[in-house]
């Protein structure tokens, strides 16, 4: 049978390696165990995310995905959506139908910012201007529309969450396309249109025994052959298909391929590029990551009782080390079963290179230090600290053409494919959906 090779073994190779279940596939990873950034431990006595916690659910591909492995009964929604952000001393509730901060209704803003602040958001009601035709930084946009509050207070913290990144950096275009959409160059009535023509229903989702979970699942259902701490060190382009060298180099083997998906980070995937496609390994290179942290902190039972909210996000420009704290106990019904309180915190944005250079335990101390600034908390009973290196893209100016350079070049090679968080998305269901479009252009390039 023809033989496909994933290198990768993320939630978009899984996914990739599902599709591609008709063929013999070999799946290989350089770290000791399959699942990417979807990581399950035992904390607190209770199944645990310490890498991604949450889907989106109004996009199919996640939910059918673990419907698909046998997961139904184990799609959750959150029991509350209610956020709050810090700012200027105290928390404030989150304003509401945004799109990644960008208010659909200025009245919603009232409260988080200053009056004064408000009134600059709503001269983007009347401002002039053109939609832009060509990529900018979200920022450099908004700012100009709405102002630098509504920027650095509520875009730029819900952009760190999702990204690691910072406003000022990120593309237009890839982390906002469904304003540029909207064709107006008023972000709130484009933000108005997104939310009104949304599917209702809850947001998010999960799975109560943990994202972790989903990995060895669709593996185990692919029939893959499944190979771990094996390092890809080489791809090379032979008369019919590929070799593929992995192991260390006192343990060198090949394997070869009729057909290659490569689901790696930028990094690694210019690597293996570098000499069967190198403009796409070119592009690869230039794409920046962030690093973070996720400390998760128990507390004692009742700690967060008196909370309304399912976490807060921070602002860079008040400068705490936690960016955003998750209540998890009080988010998601099956760790409220915990005889602890749970609090999941994330420390880094891009650039924030110091704070992460601390020792575990410090991090834990600060992230618990400013659980009590923010929140009232007590000092917590357990501690778990999990770093995740260059853990997510950066999607910065022109990030789309690039990405389109990258395909058209990877193209050239028959039997080649990519996917990953680089390149249309960093969620699950973007992965998801990337390792289902690989997995169809490489069975398209074997038909042929």
């Amino acid at each position: 049978m023809t033989h496909v090779v994933v290198v990768g073994a993320g939630i978009a190779g899984a996914a990739a390696a599902y599709a591609l279940r008709n063929y013999t596939v070999t799946v290989i990873d350089g770290a000791p165990d399959v699942g990417g950034k979807l990581r399950t431990v035992e904390f607190a006595g209770m199944p645990y995310d310490e890498g991604a916690e949450q889907f989106l659910a109004r996009v199919p591909e996640a939910v059918d995905f673990a419907r698909l492995l046998g997961f139904s009964t184990e799609v959750v929604s959150p029991r509350t959506s209610s956020a709050a952000v810090w700012s200027r001393g105290r928390l404030h509730a989150l304003p509401g139908r945004t799109v990644l901060g960008v208010p659909s209704s200025v009245q919603s803003l009232l409260g988080v910012l200053r009056p004064s602040e408000v009134v600059r958001a709503v001269a983007d009601l009347v401002a002039p201007g053109d939609v832009p035709e060509s990529d900018v930084a979200v920022g450099a946009y908004l700012r100009r529309r709405v102002g630098d509050a509504v920027v650095d207070r509520i875009v730029d913290p819900l952009l760190g969450g999702v990204y690691a990144g910072r406003a000022d950096d990120l593309s237009y275009f890839a982390t906002m396309p469904m304003l540029r959409s909207a064709r107006t160059p008023s972000v709130i009535r484009a933000a108005r249109a997104v939310v009104g023509a949304g599917a209702g229903g809850p947001v998010f989702a999960t799975l109560t025994g943990g994202l972790g979970q989903l990995v060895p699942a669709a593996l185990s259902a692919s029939g893959a052959e499944v190979l771990t701490g094996r390092t890809v060190r080489r791809i090379e382009r032979m008369p019919r298909g590929f070799r593929v060298v992995h192991g260390p180099t006192t343990d060198e083997r090949a394997i070869d391929a009729d057909a290659m998906v490569v689901a790696v980070p930028a990094a690694p995937a210019a690597r293996l590029l570098a000499d069967l496609a190198p403009v796409a390994a070119a592009e690869l290179g230039a794409i920046d990551y962030a690093s973070v942290a996720i400390v998760s902190l128990a507390y004692p039972a009742g700690a967060l009782s008196g909370s309304q909210w399912s976490g807060f996000l921070v602002p860079a420009v008040e400068g705490r080390t936690v960016k955003a704290a998750t209540f998890s106990s009080c988010k998601w019904a099956h760790l409220g079963e915990s005889d602890l309180e749970l609090v999941r915190c994330s420390i880094g944005r891009v650039g924030e290179v110091a704070v992460l250079q601390r020792s575990d335990e410090e991090l834990a101390t600060l992230a618990a230090a400013d659980l009590s600034a923010l929140a009232g908390l007590p000092a917590p009973v357990e501690s778990r600290l999990t770093r995740w290196g260059g853990g997510l893209p950066q999607y910065a100016v022109g990030h789309l053409d690039r990405v389109a350079r990258i395909r058209t070049a990877v193209a050239v090679v028959p039997g080649l494919a990519v996917c990953g968080a680089a390149y249309d998305g960093v969620g699950i269901p973007a992965c998801i959906r990337s390792g289902y479009a690989a997995a169809a252009q490489v069975a398209t390039s074997i038909a042929r």
